[in-house]
């Protein structure tokens, strides 16, 4: 993976966990997702 690549799918990885971070516990509820899951969502999110 190129340098492009890789800081491009980090900088989707940070997005999302700061997106998910800023909602409410039940906005992430209302999602399906717990709070201490929102690193592994991201991930998911990213494709690693």
């Amino acid at each position: 993976m190129n340098v492009a690549r890789s800081f491009s799918t980090w900088r989707k990885y940070r997005q999302t966990i700061n997106e998910l971070g800023r909602m409410t516990t039940r906005e992430l509820q209302d999602l399906g997702i717990e709070r201490q899951d929102i690193r592994s969502v991201a991930r998911a999110a990213v494709g690693r």
